[in-house]
């Protein structure tokens, strides 16, 4: 069952334009995880559309463009998980950053279960750029923090490098975490917030 979902299409041309994306997208997680992303080329996510080359090209200049796309929609559906956290955090900063961390390893895990990703030994998979889901993404965490700031339950540091230290540690973490097995979220998640919460303390602090 595909991973991607869209709001309803107006007509019959919206419908034709959300399957032929919808394909592309479903073609290109099938064949990022069977062959890899650095070995795949646009002709191989083309064959498994079904699709003409030029309808390919009607939406993705490459599979970069293919990639930022699947990983946008990844950040749409992950954003809801991140408020519902923040809604049960009840003032609890270190439970809110445990939770939180340890929902995106799980949620990656799960995407490199459906993506069927078996990476060639060092290949490594680009970050996506940064779109307006994934930053939103980020502006999400960013608000926690200040929140959390604001109310005496976090220190003051930095909110902007703290923000983005903590989404690029829980990334590049999440990268190394996927590579072993068995996968283990739960080690992953204790590394990451011990190393936050240790490392927060030594930090400047605002002036008021």
């Amino acid at each position: 069952m595909s991973q991607v979902a869209y709001l309803p299409p107006a007509g019959k041309r919206e419908q034709t334009k959300v399957a032929n994306r919808l394909a592309i997208l479903d073609a290109a997680r099938e064949v990022f995880g069977e062959l890899g992303y650095d070995v795949c080329t646009v002709r191989d996510i083309i064959r498994r559309t079904g699709l003409a080359s030029g309808t390919f090209y009607n939406y993705y200049k490459s599979k970069d463009e293919v990639f930022d796309a699947l990983a946008d929609e990844g950040a749409r559906r992950f954003k809801p998980i991140l408020k519902a956290l923040h809604a049960r955090a009840d003032d609890d900063f270190e439970g809110y950053l445990r939770a939180a961390v340890s929902a995106y390893f799980e949620f990656i895990a799960h995407e490199q279960e459906s993506w069927r990703l078996q990476r060639p030994p060092g290949e490594t998979i680009p970050h996506a750029r940064t779109t307006p889901e994934i930053a939103a993404v980020f502006e999400e965490v960013r608000s926690v923090m200040a929140e959390g700031m604001e109310r005496g339950n976090a220190p003051r540091v930095d909110l902007d490098y703290l923000a983005a230290a903590c989404i690029a540690l829980a990334r590049e973490v999440g990268d190394k975490m996927l590579e072993r097995r068995p996968v283990d979220t739960a080690a992953a998640t204790d590394f990451c917030v011990k190393l936050i919460l240790g490392g927060v303390p030594s930090l400047p602090r605002l002036e008021d």
